[in-house]
């Protein structure tokens, strides 16, 4: 089994019908609320390395987690900051993975010309003109996957954990059975 390192999770959560954004910038220190440049009003969250994005309709997006457990506690903490100011909230809050990033290391080396062949130009998008890596598409689980030639590999798009497992066992299996990876030695 190969390792992967979850990079990223984002998440959207719909916890109140409306947010009053001015009061919440008037009540928090570390926040960034800028609406004349942006409409959402920006809460870090430095212990849990988490920033959410809250908009007027009471819609977040949660970005920066390094796992779904990492969105939980974000939404919850965030569910706490603004019932303690006084909002009423949707319970339970409706909170949807969007994105998972991940990235792989197959500790060997490939030939993405040799890779874009053997992988078929239906699935593959190639040209290192313009990007230094390969983007192979695959359904199930529906990701993208950016393969370079240093055998390192960044899954996009995965919506679970178990996606990103999925989506690593498929490529290395792939790539071992058409003799694609130069192993290090």
């Amino acid at each position: 089994m190969v390792k992967y390192e979850i990079q990223n999770v984002v998440a959207s959560a719909v916890v109140a019908t409306e947010l009053d954004l001015d009061k919440v910038a008037e009540n928090l220190e570390n926040v960034e609320y800028e609406p004349e440049q942006f409409p959402g009003l920006v809460l870090r969250f430095e212990d849990i390395g988490t920033v959410a994005l809250l908009f007027r309709s009471g819609k977040v997006v949660c970005t920066g987690g390094k796992s779904e457990e990492d969105i939980n506690r974000t939404v919850e903490a965030l569910r706490k900051i603004l019932k303690d100011l006084g909002f009423e909230l949707l319970e339970p809050p409706r909170v949807e993975i969007q994105n998972i990033v991940a990235s792989v290391d197959l500790e060997g080396e490939l030939d993405l010309t040799e890779v874009a062949v053997k992988f078929g130009p239906e699935n593959v998008e190639y040209d290192p003109e313009q990007f230094p890596g390969l983007v192979y598409r695959i359904d199930d689980p529906k990701v993208a996957i950016l393969v370079f030639g240093s055998g390192k590999l960044v899954i996009a798009g995965a919506k679970t954990t178990d996606d990103v497992k999925r989506a690593v066992e498929a490529i290395k299996e792939k790539l071992e059975s058409l003799g694609l990876i130069k192993y290090k030695t």
